[in-house]
């Protein structure tokens, strides 16, 4: 056990354990990918892969070993000499390196799965962690399905492998089984009754088979653990494993309770989180604590008003520590006066009070038809201005009148840049010419603007500040007394976030 008692180490098994989640299968270009993305996250160990799997495991595994400097890079191997030598050489080029042996110690696994006897369990686990130090110092001891275990033949079996030399003793809980009491009175049982357990660090492993990987995982640290096993985006067997983002920001969020700390770069954790679903083709779902879309989104007015006088009354994190810019108040039919007269703020726009009070009707009434209102429609369009942003690209939206059949306006969109800000206005009111990608001549803007005062028009001598017509500017008022347009297809407003 390392002097600093109060430092958790993380010990990342997405490239092993999440691999194996059915359809999350890796190729090596990408474990490296991922694995670099790992190291600038900050974990402790990451666990390569299991070399004996395949020739590709192991040729994967080696190429991390070559590749990503920084953390401890391990490789799985069963209690047997030849799994132990692939992942030694697997990992030899690595600057720090362990080996993870493991062996089923539950009696359901020692009658069905590996039929022997306690004696030869015990006799295979400490041969299996001897081979294991002829290659390396950094040893780590699994026994697989401990916390379906009986715990005096637990305590025996790690008390066995601390004396043959493991320096990291893994609890798994492999079938998400245990409820977190439980399994941190197995830990404190651990520590009472094994007389060797300080020469040891103590890990868990927890599956999210009933849903409880993360509370066990955190329980486990409150009764001595001081390494968790966990995958980004809990990816892993069957329901997947200990949420790495979800167990780290915890202990971050209430470090005074836990008393413990990580030292993974925070920031990183949501670029890392659509790094590695891209890769897999897992889906984050919305709701997903930390670094699901909704997780630091508001749609319920009361909330929204909390959050505009101060986030801290709804928001226990910031998005910022999670590598988010800011939170989101989404428009939609719970949200409230105060988000609505907000959003028009931001849009540059100020309503008397009776013309604010027809809109939010509006908006309330179209709400009522939508899930949300991020391009909503209402019974006039509204322009927001939008100032140029350097490095995003550059919009102009031009709203020349031209005559059209039925008496209808059509307004075209100019646009110099096909790059879009994060927080881009909708980019076509009414009829527009968007069905066509612009030709690499035109695409400085598509269609050309020929209203010399437009910031877009190749007449403009120099570009404006304001990419508004000048001649064709309108304010709120004025909007509001415009023609309702034809069709449903041509009625678009900003209402957007």
């Amino acid at each position: 056990m390392t002097s600093n008692a109060d430092r958790v180490m993380i010990f990342d098994t997405t490239l092993r354990d999440g691999e194996q989640s059915p359809g999350c299968s890796m190729t090596q270009p990408e474990k490296l990918r991922v694995a670099k993305a790992l190291a600038e996250l900050g974990v402790d160990v990451i666990e390569a892969g299991f070399p004996a799997a395949s020739r590709g495991d192991w040729e994967s595994v080696n190429a991390v070993a070559r590749e990503v400097q920084g953390p401890i890079i391990c490789g799985l191997a069963r209690c047997d000499r030849e799994d132990i030598a692939k992942v030694a050489s697997a990992v030899a080029p690595a600057a720090n390196r362990r080996i993870h042996v493991f062996l089923a110690t539950s009696a359901i696994h020692r009658e069905f799965k590996l039929n022997m006897a306690k004696d030869e369990i015990i006799r295979r686990a400490v041969e299996g962690v001897k081979i294991a130090r002829e290659y390396c110092e950094d040893i780590e001891f699994s026994p697989e399905d401990a916390s379906r275990t009986e715990l005096e033949f637990l305590a025996q079996v790690v008390e066995a492998v601390i004396d043959a030399g493991a320096t990291t003793v893994n609890i798994p809980d492999t079938v998400g089984y245990t409820v977190p009491h439980e399994f941190a009175e197995l830990f404190r049982y651990l520590r009472k009754n094994v007389p060797n357990i300080e020469r040891a660090r103590l890990s868990v492993h927890c599956h999210d088979d009933l849903g409880m990987a993360v509370a066990n995982s955190l329980m486990a640290v409150v009764a001595g653990a001081r390494q968790i096993e966990c995958t980004i985006n809990g990816i892993g067997e069957r329901a997947g494993n200990c949420s790495l983002e979800e167990v780290v920001m915890a202990m971050r969020t209430r470090e005074t309770f836990f008393n413990a700390r990580t030292q993974i770069n925070s920031q990183r954790l949501y670029p890392v989180s659509r790094l590695v679903s891209s890769i897999t083709g897992m889906p984050i779902p919305r709701n997903k604590a930390v670094v699901g879309e909704n997780a630091f989104a508001h749609e319920s007015g009361i909330h929204q008003h909390g959050m505009l006088k101060h986030a801290s009354t709804y928001e226990i994190m910031r998005p910022q520590d999670v590598g988010l810019s800011r939170s989101s108040l989404v428009l939609g039919k719970h949200s409230g006066r105060h988000a609505l007269r907000e959003r028009i703020k931001e849009l540059g726009f100020v309503l008397e009070d009776a013309e604010f009070e027809r809109v939010f009707n509006e908006f309330k009434a179209l709400a009522d038809k939508r899930k949300n209102c991020s391009m909503a429609t209402s019974r006039h369009s509204y322009y927001a201005p939008r100032a140029a942003t350097p490095g995003r690209g550059r919009s102009c939206h031009c709203k020349r009148a031209l005559p059209s059949t039925g008496g209808a306006r059509r307004r075209l969109r100019c646009r110099t840049s096909m790059a879009r800000a994060p927080n881009a206005v909708p980019r076509v009111m009414g009829r527009s010419m968007r069905r066509s990608r612009p030709s690499k001549k035109s695409r400085d803007c598509a269609p050309r603007c020929k209203n010399s005062s437009c910031a877009a028009s190749p007449r403009a001598k120099t570009p404006r500040a304001k990419p508004w017509c000048t001649s064709t500017t309108r304010t709120a008022a004025t909007a509001a007394q415009a023609s309702p347009p034809t069709s449903s297809s041509r009625r678009r407003a900003l209402f957007s976030k």
